[in-house]
């Protein structure tokens, strides 16, 4: 008589999805923290890059008024410049996922 293993015993593969997994072809809403970070990294760099000024003087000031430390305004360029490349790249990391996304979906 041959000894089965409990992994192979069953006529499937053994494997339950964990519960709450998604399944594919799952049409449930996504929880409402998912929502929210999906929508904040989208709008959190699109809002500091609108909001930044483009006078580095301006970001030493509103660096120095809002924690008490003054920078030099060379220091200040290269922190916008810093912010703005941050901003762009994030933008541009969720509009490659997005399209990714669609890609796989069939949807593009």
């Amino acid at each position: 008589m041959k000894a089965r293993n409990h992994c192979c015993g069953g006529t499937g593969s053994g494997r339950e999805p964990l519960p709450g997994a998604t399944v594919e072809g799952d049409s449930r809403p996504r929880g409402f923290v998912r929502r929210g970070a999906n929508i904040s990294g989208w709008t959190v760099p699109g809002a500091i890059l609108l909001l930044l000024p483009k006078c580095p003087a301006c970001i030493a000031a509103y660096i120095a008024i809002g924690t008490g430390i003054g920078i030099s305004v060379a220091a200040a360029t290269y922190i916008r410049m810093g912010l703005v490349a941050v901003c762009v790249g994030m933008l541009g990391a969720l509009g490659a996922m997005r399209a990714r996304s669609l890609i796989a979906r069939g949807r593009a």
